[in-house]
């Protein structure tokens, strides 16, 4: 069956052509991760494509998302990007400024760290920060419904009331919730606030990776203590708005590349149907 990873990262070497913003980088990193360590490691987890999700490496200037556009142009059938920006810029400015980062035919849309407060990198953790809701970002939202473009969102569960908000507000921008909204240490999937993520999926514009598990989970593989989760979230979601992604290397202390994904081979709760969308369907679905 192919299998898309939804949700995965490189960055190349702190040169002084393309040098690093900040040294953002998965424990006990102290390098980089280019996109041919990425390919190699796909083939051997026998991994058909990937989605390259942008981190605070390269900040949000112009440049920021050059190191996954030379990714994508040098594996063109193998992957896929998402971008990040200044969100807070004069209209004309911020719309021109969507139709750069999106343009590509393979950039997907772009990535809010929205759990992180704003800056010109994701800064301190902020579970209730709100400024994805900020009037300013208005034209943002039309114009990723003219390009077509999804957001992606990195979002704790206090942040579930405001995204479903935004996504009334916006019926015709796809938003991804990242992480399986990012349970926080101690959290259960029976009791708010995480089950406030239920609201997201009136909105038929919200998705939802299941993503990052092995750290959500906290136990061994087959990771079931997350599977508790994400038989909530078929029930809500339906797998038709769910999606595979590992976070892979972020996720290099918890486990191997392979593991971050292959722990549906042994989720019983899944039906081949289920296995499906969440390895390809669904993302082919949110592309077209």
């Amino acid at each position: 069956m192919r299998l898309v990873d939804t949700h995965t990262h490189v960055w190349g070497p702190d040169t002084a052509d393309l040098p690093w913003y900040s040294a953002d980088l998965p424990p006990e990193w102290s390098g980089p991760y280019p996109h041919t360590d990425l390919v190699a490691d796909m083939d051997a987890a026998e991994i058909d494509e990937g989605v390259l999700m942008p981190t605070s490496i390269y900040g949000r200037d112009e440049r920021a998302n050059e190191y996954t556009l030379r990714a994508i142009e040098a594996h063109p059938e193998r992957l896929w990007g998402v971008g990040v920006m200044d969100y807070f810029q004069d209209e004309p400015d911020l719309r021109q400024a969507v139709r750069r980062v999106t343009g590509h035919e393979r950039m997907l849309g772009v990535r809010f760290h929205a759990a992180f407060e704003y800056g010109e990198t994701p800064g301190e953790m902020d579970r209730q920060a709100d400024w994805i809701a900020d009037d300013a970002l208005d034209p943002l939202y039309d114009e990723l419904a003219a390009q077509d473009a999804a957001v992606f969102v990195l979002a704790k569960p206090g942040q579930y009331s405001t995204l479903a908000t935004l996504a009334a507000a916006n019926p015709d921008v796809t938003f991804v919730l990242e992480h399986m909204g990012w349970p926080d240490e101690g959290m259960v999937p029976d009791e708010a606030p995480w089950t406030d993520i239920e609201t997201l999926a009136e909105h038929g514009n919200v998705y939802v990776k299941v993503s990052s598990i092995p750290r959500a989970s906290g136990d061994a593989w087959p990771y079931e203590t997350a599977g508790m989760f994400i038989r909530k979230l078929l029930s809500w979601f339906g797998p038709e708005r769910l999606m595979l992604g590992s976070d892979y290397p972020w996720l290099d202390d918890w486990a191997s590349y392979r593991e971050c994904l292959s722990w549906v081979e042994a989720a019983e709760y899944l039906s081949a149907r289920d296995l499906s969308w969440l390895s390809y369907r669904t993302f082919d679905t949110l592309r077209e």
